[in-house]
């Protein structure tokens, strides 16, 4: 099947929704044919050409859609990447094309208790599984994050509890948020874990769920969003290398 082209947005808004995440909302003539029901999935923001004459992609999640707009939000890190740059400085009535969208992953909301376990590039993601739980799910959900006042007020149901854990400087000391879902009591039943974060972070946590808990396909969706010193497609060698490496 043939890929879809990337279709002209514009910027309908923006918004510092918290001190390091930016919200972008975007609309017009290219939301036309735009599917439906694309929360969670994800779109590609084509930002030019790099000094070496290759297209810069940067992929994100569509956090929210309404009747012909989508709002995007976009993680400040301090290394200012083409992306969060563009974020920042996008004005009302600019143009930019965005590819996708792709398919979004979910819990499976059939199971007895739910885990999710990210850093803020997960949040949106994270963010639409959460607005979609029944009313009576339990679990956890630990976020990390980069200062306390980026932590977000989530509608999640009376059964789950929220920790969120502040790491001033994204990509260095993985292992927290490894070792606060470590330390969590694990619930009976059959649990759907979410887990998206740095590489290196993700390497903790898979280890840990796979090995320790035992957690096969069906209870698990583990993946990381990013690399600490890696861009985008650097990101994407590293993960096919780890990729195979546990299929051997």
């Amino acid at each position: 099947m043939a890929r879809t082209p990337p279709r002209e947005l514009t910027v309908l808004s923006t918004e510092r929704i918290t001190p390091n995440m930016q919200r972008v909302t975007l609309g017009g003539s290219g939301m036309q044919d735009f599917p439906g029901d694309s929360e969670g999935g994800y779109v590609k923001f084509n930002l030019g050409v790099s000094s070496e004459d290759k297209p810069i992609v940067r992929t994100y999640s569509v956090r929210s859609q309404r009747d012909g707009e989508i709002d995007v939000d976009f993680v400040l890190h301090g290394d200012g990447g083409p992306a969060s740059q563009w974020a920042v400085n996008c004005r009302d009535g600019e143009t930019i094309l965005v590819g996708g969208p792709g398919p979004k992953t979910m819990v499976d909301f059939d199971k007895d208790w739910f885990l999710f376990a990210g850093d803020m590039t997960a949040l949106p993601a994270i963010s639409v599984n959460i607005e979609r739980l029944p009313a009576d799910a339990v679990g956890y959900i630990v976020i990390e994050v980069i200062n306390e006042a980026d932590a977000q007020d989530l509608p999640v149901p009376e059964g789950i509890k929220v920790k969120w854990l502040v790491n001033p400087h994204p990509g260095e000391a993985p292992e927290l948020l490894s070792d606060y879902v470590w330390s969590l009591p694990w619930l009976e039943g059959e649990p759907s874990v979410w887990v998206a974060t740095e590489f290196n972070s993700m390497l903790n946590l898979r280890d840990y769920l796979r090995t320790e808990r035992q957690l096969g396909k069906e209870n698990l969706y583990i993946s990381s969003y990013w690399k600490h010193g890696l861009n985008e497609d650097s990101h994407k060698v590293a993960k096919r290398e780890d990729a195979t490496a546990n299929a051997a």
